[in-house]
């Protein structure tokens, strides 16, 4: 991307002035030479998502944006129903509340070396992985409803893991005013037998150590220290979440003339929040939100069941879980008014402060915890919420590392079996069913996470607490 065509407002914020039928500005988070590599459709889409109606303040987009499906990827947007304002499926994505999950271990390097390769293929032949794989769980009609009205309440309830583990997920573990009826059969088809599966792309389980505080305190609180083994499982809504894009971006394109809107993007197809298809979207995209919260449930439930097996003394308490595809409701201060708006993170992360009601009352006084995954071999960092992000972004965060190469080239560049070599002899062990899988989700083929997390941190939309680098991962 050109920085010339920026304006430059500090060393991280770069400001698109409202031009043509742009209603409010955009704005890019990262320092010089990570806006210099971001792909010039960035800069085309953010400003697209800024001419739609009913936004809010800004169309922001995350040190780890890249080219995606309408919005950019690490995009973010909020609208007022109030004004107009509207929901987009390509705002919240195709793999709807795709997110990240991290566990706690109890467990150091040390004691994980003895089972280290005994762990990785028991992880990988207890939960399913891939392309189509199927999980343990089937669902009838019933089950299926129930699970989509009630998330990780639901998978819980069935015995997929602990009480306590709803205080600390997003909304407990349950999306409110979520519509099954709104998700229709063929999306509930392609679920019935994905509950409790990773997927493929980007999606993994990792085992990863603790090998940097940056903000002991607040890593105190986290409960984290230097040396910790944790988990972390990045996954979504799998075949259900893409199919609810798939069939609403449709239906938001066909109506959209209807209620007078313009797209600048078919790709941006949207509705009215207060339409008939804008209200049957909330509704499904919730359902899928459950979904994916009770899918990392039952996946928490089979990475137990394995550490019971091999480190019995070990317990699998889950330090926090959030999402990074979503449209929530929430509460932002505009003008120095309070306002209940539609925030639209598209590959961004929630990132409350501290003393947000809505967190945990343990950890409250920290902020959010923030989680940040890697790309296979490059270290996953944990970051906490601050107060100043509200201002400048709603309260989010960057999601990941961010690609700056496509899958196609990224299989071009790389060998699937010398990636996986080449991170055995740094002591990363890879199990996946694909070897082009692993190729197209090469290290190289993603930015340098370390220069996305420290922009993050620099530009105040999260506060740096600890890096993770990978010892084992189950890869899709």
């Amino acid at each position: 991307m050109d920085t010339g065509r920026l304006t430059q407002v500090d060393e991280y914020t770069w400001r698109i002035e409202p031009v043509g039928k742009m209603r409010v500005p955009a704005i890019i988070y990262g320092d010089a030479d990570l806006i210099a590599g971001m792909d010039d459709k960035v800069y085309e889409q953010i400003c697209n998502v800024a001419k739609l109606p009913g936004i809010v303040n800004a169309a922001y987009a995350m040190p780890d944006a890249h080219w995606g499906y309408g919005f950019p990827i690490g995009g973010v947007a909020a609208f007022d129903a109030d004004r107009g304002g509207v929901i987009s499926a390509g705002g919240v994505g195709f793999d709807i509340s795709c997110g990240v999950r991290t566990l706690h271990t109890t467990l150091t390097r040390a004691e994980i070396e003895p089972i280290k390769t005994r762990l990785a293929d028991s992880l990988y032949q207890e939960i399913p992985v891939g392309v189509g794989s199927t999980g343990h769980v089937l669902l009838n009609d019933k089950s299926m409803d129930a699970m989509l009205r009630k998330g990780a309440e639901w998978a819980v309830k069935q015995g997929y893991g602990w009480r306590e583990d709803l205080e600390r997920i997003e909304e407990h573990g349950r999306m409110a005013d979520a519509l099954p009826e709104a998700v229709s059969s063929e999306a509930k088809h392609r679920q019935r037998q994905q509950m409790g599966t990773l997927g493929s792309g980007n999606h993994y389980l990792e085992v990863q150590e603790v090998t940097q505080i940056y903000a002991a305190e607040i890593a105190t609180q986290f409960g984290l220290k230097q040396g910790d083994i944790v988990i972390s499982i990045h996954c979504g809504s799998r075949g259900l979440g893409h199919q609810i894009g798939t069939e609403f971006l449709k239906s938001m394109a066909q109506t959209a003339h209807r209620h007078g809107i313009e797209l600048p993007d078919r790709e941006l197809a949207c509705a009215p929040l207060t339409s008939d298809v804008g209200r049957s979207y909330l509704g499904a995209m919730r359902a899928a939100i459950n979904s994916a919260l009770a899918n990392r449930q039952i996946i928490t439930h089979l990475t137990r069941m394995v550490f019971e097996r091999l480190a019995p003394h070990a317990r699998l308490r889950l330090l926090y879980d959030v999402s990074h595809n979503t449209c929530k409701l929430e509460e932002h201060v505009v003008d120095g008014v309070s306002k209940r708006l539609y925030v639209h993170r598209k590959g961004a992360t929630r990132a409350f402060g501290p003393g947000h009601p809505e967190l945990p009352e343990d950890l409250r006084e920290a902020g959010q915890p923030v989680l940040i995954g890697g790309s296979m071999g490059t270290a996953s960092h944990i970051l906490a919420g601050i107060s100043d992000s509200e201002q400048l972004s709603f309260a989010s965060a960057c999601h990941g590392a961010g690609r700056n190469m496509s899958r196609r080239q990224a299989s071009k560049s790389w060998n699937g079996r010398q990636v996986v070599d080449e991170l055995a002899g740094r002591g990363i062990l890879i199990r996946s069913p694909s070897l082009r899988g692993v190729a197209e989700e090469a290290p190289g083929a993603y930015k340098d996470v370390d220069a996305v997390v420290n922009a993050a941190d620099r530009a105040g939309l999260a506060r740096k607490v600890a890096r993770l680098q990978p010892v084992i991962c189950i890869k899709g």
